[in-house]
């Protein structure tokens, strides 16, 4: 669900823009006081994430394929100012190494994949369903929930700002159609396999997944950190190989709705961090930048272990930074 600049406004790109930096400086305050000894945690899940984000599978029957955004998982097991931080990290290298959602775009990218479901289907439906108690029916209940929600708001986001920007070759009811019920399906999936990771993580590490945000572990989060960093390699240096070739939810829901108009982004912005994005990106499209005998596979394979390297580099730092600014400002 990564949009690119085409489908914006400078306009709404821009409130956007403001919006998504918005929030990112209350989550910066807010993960101030988070466990330190969960950083390194916040690193290696957002790598995990990027690298899951690599593995789009068919929806049978559409000829579309989806890809987990994560943002629930990272909600559930970091908190919700951590997990939209991290989703704000995983989204800005993905549009900076890799051409991978627009720069114009970011701010909605990061609203869409991020704030609806941190701030919204995380507290008002996955805590909700949890704060009884948690127990596996009403963790995977929730977690489903939730992940199907939080998609469907990102979805209907992604209508409302195209609207908002004038782009007439997507009418709002067909597109909306289009969206809402291709990410009910990715959605699903992307619950179900939320569900089982948090679940999972439940039962080898319940202090871990704590209906109480602030609650810092008595242990250290070695044993998890390991599991999902080897997770993490193996589906960027793996599995990413046997990803679906088939478009994604939005690029699916364009073609079935625009057909063969072609929708343009043509101001001066839209020049402008376009060339500004085909210098910085890489490795464009998760492959070799001018090789054209290039080994399409090689190239995944290593985007996808640079990029949860990166990954993992900038979300500690930007963690670490947040600690050490706290200690400064508390002497």
């Amino acid at each position: 669900m990564h949009m690119g600049d085409f489908m914006l406004s400078p306009a709404v790109g821009g409130t956007m823009m403001t919006a998504a930096v918005g929030t990112a400086a209350v989550s910066i305050k807010k993960v101030r006081d988070m466990d330190e000894k969960k950083i390194p945690l916040m690193g290696v899940m957002s790598a995990f994430v990027f690298a899951a984000q690599m593995i789009n599978f068919t929806i049978p029957g559409t000829g579309s394929s989806g890809h987990l955004a994560g943002s629930i998982m990272l909600a559930i097991l970091l908190g919700p100012y951590a997990g939209f931080l991290s989703m704000a990290a995983i989204l800005l290298i993905q549009a900076l190494f890799f051409a991978d959602g627009g720069l114009l775009a970011y701010g909605c990218n990061v609203i869409n994949m991020g704030f609806f479901a941190c701030f919204i289907a995380y507290p008002l439906i996955y805590r909700t369903i949890t704060k009884k108690g948690l127990t596996r029916t009403r963790l995977m209940t929730g977690s489903i929930l939730a992940s199907v929600a939080a998609l469907q708001m990102g979805a209907f986001s992604v209508v409302i700002q195209t609207l908002l920007s004038g782009k007439t070759e997507l009418p709002f009811t067909q597109f909306a159609l289009a969206m809402q019920g291709i990410h009910l399906a990715i959605g699903a999936v992307e619950g179900v396999v939320t569900a089982g990771v948090v679940s999972f993580v439940w039962k080898v590490r319940p202090d871990i997944i704590s209906t109480q945000p602030a609650e810092k572990s008595k242990q250290g989060y070695k044993s998890v950190i390991v599991g999902f960093l080897a997770a993490a390699l193996l589906l960027a240096g793996g599995i990413s190989l046997f990803a679906s070739a088939n478009p994604d939810g939005l690029e699916w829901s364009i073609g079935k709705v625009a057909g063969d108009k072609e929708i343009k982004g043509e101001t001066r912005v839209h020049k402008s961090l376009e060339k500004a994005q085909q210098d910085i990106a890489v490795l464009p499209d998760y492959s070799f930048k001018k090789q054209e005998n290039a080994d399409e596979a090689v190239g995944k394979v290593v985007s996808g272990l640079v990029g949860s390297g990166i990954t993992v580099g900038l979300v500690l730092a930007v963690g670490y930074l947040i600690k050490l600014i706290k200690r400064k400002k508390a002497k």
